[in-house]
Formats: C-alpha cells, structure tokens, sequence
C-alpha cells in the first residue's frame, strides 16, 4: 500500500492487528466449542504473510478448571491430615510445640481436656474440640516447668552475681535507702498506653537522712500523713505530670526541697522551754525526782513509772521506801 502527500512519495507501511480473542473458539446457537489447538511453524507464517495473511498475536488462552489435571502434591493436599497430637512422641520438646502464649488448639494438646456447663443431668462436660470455653479463657501451657528453665537459663548469661555486701535487708536498706515503686498494665486494647502506669511512689526512711533535732521535727511537720512515725518510714506519690519520668523527677525535686527547707531555722521556730513538745531539764538541775517526772510526761502514764514517780518522791521528802509486789494477771 503506497500513499501519497503532497508530492512526498512515503514507503510501504505493514500493520499487524492485536487481538486477544481466544483462538480455536467459536459459538454455535450459543453452545461454546472448544477446537483442537494448532500451532503453525515459521515457514507456514512466513508464506502467509506473503500472501497478505496478517499473523494474530496469540498471548494464550486459560485453562478452565475442568481440563486441569490434579498432581500427586494437590490430591495430598485434599486429603485431611490427622490431628497432630496423634502424631507425637513421647519425649517431644514441649517448649518447640507450644513456645508462647496462644489461643487455646485442640488438634495440638495431647491432653484430654473438658470444661463448660452442662444443661442435661448426668451429661458429659463437653470435650477440647469445638469448645469456645476453652477458647475465651487464658491459658499456660506455655509456662510449663522445663519451658521456664530453659528461659531462666537463656537469660542468666545476661545475669550479675548478687553483691556480697548485700547478705541481709538491713544492709541493702543502709546502701539503698530510696526506693521507687511503678506500675505496668497491660490490656487489650488499641493503645499500650495506661494513665495509671505514670504513678511513682518514692519511700525511704527518714533515719538515713543526715538531720539533727530540729531538721528532723521540722521534716516530720511539713510531710504531715506521709510520715509513718512506727517504721520511720517516709512515702511520696505523685501523679501531677503526664508521665512516669517526670513525676520521678519531682519526687526527687520534693526531697530535695524538703531537706534543705527542714534545716532552716526562722525567728519564730525559736521555742521557750514550755512551748517544746517534751519535758526537759537543765543538766545542772536533774536529779532523781527531775528525772521520774521527766519519764512520766514523755512516756505516758503506766503502772511502772508512777511507782518510780512515787517511790522518787518518797526518797526526795524523806520518807521510808514502801516495797510493793506488783500482781500478775
């Protein structure tokens, strides 16, 4: 085919037609018939073309799924398999079948397993299959005791040995007086994140702190009820900031201020001896009676120091001692 434009002559120009039409295929009063394929070889193309038969890029046509031939591997495939606790051995690692916590599976657990309710008297408790108790509730197969010692035994590598100076509590309290308490939760939820989680608890006791008669009076004063007087024992929370660090960071802010603010000593903290919270006496003026009296209005009144308040007063006035045997009940 030659064109002309112009007065430009142009050279022939072929065109080769795209199809994507099935080939062998045609319909017969709407029944569809599927021809033999035939592939034609190079030289029965090459002829054709010369003939002005222009080749049909065949790209293939699908197979349906009634011609395909099922293979060994699709017809092993089709078959079930058997349970797998059925296939296990006797000294097969647990730990490898079950490794982490999982949905409970009974083709897995070789155990006979029974829980639910059951409506009929004298019913069977439903068995592990098809069993949605089994499957709401947490399991710890998982946790078994070999399970545990061999984790306990992958992470002792990353493990330090026990300080030797820390044998007793005592001597964990005097190297570490302060100690932080936090809390992790964990639920199903679509955030990780729990508000209860950025609480902090600092406690420590008030001994271990470096504070002389008035630091210490004036301490127990501004820490009020967070002071238990029984175990001296010293206890801060605090929730004001969004998170668990920051509110580490203030608790360490709050004793720090506390113990500086315990040993200042304003104008008005100056007490006369009977503004004080306890009986005192000169050194130069104690004496037996001084001291009795001293023990009764610090320690409280009890049966033993009124008879030494009593017999102290006797000795003072000058009056014979009166021998009392106190009666046990």
């Amino acid at each position: 085919m030659e064109i002309s434009m112009r007065g430009w002559r142009l050279s022939p120009i072929g065109c080769r037609y795209f199809s994507t039409s099935q080939t062998g295929s045609a319909r017969f009063g709407g029944e569809r018939k599927v021809e033999k394929e035939f592939r034609k070889d190079a030289a029965t193309i090459l002829e054709e073309e010369k003939n002005g038969v222009f080749r049909v890029l065949d790209i293939g046509k699908p197979v349906s799924s009634s011609m395909r031939k099922e293979t060994p591997r699709r017809q092993s495939l089709a078959r079930c398999a058997p349970p797998r606790h059925s296939t296990m051995k006797p000294d097969q690692d647990w730990g490898n079948v079950w490794p982490a916590a999982r949905t409970f599976h009974p083709a897995v657990v070789p155990l006979p397993v029974r829980q639910g309710v059951t409506q009929i008297k004298k019913q069977v408790i439903p068995s592990k299959y098809a069993n949605t108790e089994l499957l709401k509730i947490p399991n710890f197969l998982h946790l078994t005791p070999p399970a545990v010692a061999k984790h306990c035994s992958a992470l002792k590598k990353y493990c330090t040995q026990w300080p030797a100076g820390l044998d007793t509590e005592e001597d964990v309290d005097r190297h570490f007086p302060v100690q932080v308490i936090t809390s992790d939760y964990l639920n199903s939820s679509s955030s990780v994140r729990d508000r209860r989680s950025r609480v902090v608890t600092l406690r420590f006791k008030l001994s271990s702190l470096d504070l002389d008669h008035h630091a210490r009076d004036k301490i127990i004063r501004l820490l009020g009820d967070r002071y238990d007087e029984v175990e001296d024992l010293v206890s801060l929370t605090t929730d004001r900031c969004p998170y668990r660090g920051q509110n580490l960071d203030y608790s360490k802010y709050l004793i720090t201020a506390l113990y500086f603010e315990s040993w200042k000593t304003e104008p008005w903290e100056n007490k006369d001896h009977l503004d004080r919270e306890s009986y005192e006496v000169p050194e130069a003026e104690i004496n037996a009676l001084q001291q009795a009296l001293k023990k009764v209005l610090n320690s409280g009144e009890d049966e033993q120091t009124l008879r030494e308040y009593k017999e102290a007063a006797r000795k003072h006035l000058s009056l014979p001692a009166q021998d009392i045997n106190p009666i046990c009940v």
